[in-house]
Formats: C-alpha cells, structure tokens, sequence
C-alpha cells in the first residue's frame, strides 16, 4: 500500500470511528469496526480518546458573560448601526445634491434640440456616476484618515 492509500485508510478510520460515537454506522460498518478495535490496540485508544474528547464536549457548559459586557455590546451595535445609517442618508443627500447642482450647470447643453438622447442620457449618467465616486472618495479618506497608523510617519 502507498502513502495514500493508507492516509485514505486512516481517514476512512478516523470518520468511522466519529460515526460509531455519534450512532451513525450501519451493523455491517459497525461489525468491520469492532472487528479493527479488537485486533488494533492503537486504534482502540484512539476510539477512547474520542469518547472521552466528546464526552467533555458535551457536557460543557459556556458562562454567561456579565450584564456590563452585554450592556457595551449592545451599545456598540447601536453605534455601529446609526452611524450607518448616518453615513447612507449623508452619501445620498451629497449625491442628489451634487447631481442637482451639475444637472443646473449643464442643461443648456442638454436642452440643445440637435444632442441624440443617448448622449443626453450619457451626460447625466457621467454627471451622476462622477457626483458618486467623489461622495465615496472622501467617505473613503475619512475613514481611513481615523485609523491610518502611517498617517503621522514623515518621509
């Protein structure tokens, strides 16, 4: 047998022997394991390694953190959640008025009878895509402004 074959082997073993503690072989893979536990001394020990690993598992029990941890949780949810919320309502507000204002500055070359509609259409596109990009700019770079640690470093 190769390296694979038996590694293939030892994790057919190892998902048998999970199978056995959780009740799930059928009798005749059940039988096979017995038939290995009895000759394989190793394999039994490993058997009662995992009996005992799933016993500890399922009788332990979590702490329950104190209120003062889930007090600061939650406070921190909400923080996380309104300022969110604040940064969406802000990016729109500054897109929608940015947009505004270059439509204004721009609709004389728009009302022109002569521009295709696909161009006019192009234009305030352009107008909005540019207004959003520059919106999520600078909410990149205050964002990141507060956490760069480089931001003090001189060259």
């Amino acid at each position: 047998m190769n390296g694979s074959d038996s590694r293939h082997e030892a994790d057919r073993l190892r998902a048998m022997l999970m199978g056995a503690l959780d009740g799930e072989l059928t009798p005749a893979e059940q039988a096979e394991l017995n038939d290995l536990l009895a000759s394989d001394p190793e394999l039994q020990s490993e058997m009662e390694r995992f009996a005992r690993v799933k016993e500890v598992t399922e009788n332990m029990k979590l702490r329950k953190a104190p209120e003062e941890t889930w007090d600061a949780y939650w406070n921190s949810v909400y923080s996380r959640l309104e300022r969110g919320i604040a940064w969406i309502l802000v990016s729109i507000g500054a897109i929608v008025v940015g947009s505004y204002g270059a439509w204004f500055g721009i609709r004389d070359l728009l009302a022109d009878a002569d521009l295709p509609w696909f161009l006019k259409g192009s234009i305030l596109a352009l107008i909005v895509g540019l207004v959003m990009l520059l919106v999520s700019v600078i909410r990149h770079r205050i964002r990141v402004s507060r956490t760069d640690p480089y931001k003090d470093i001189k060259r």
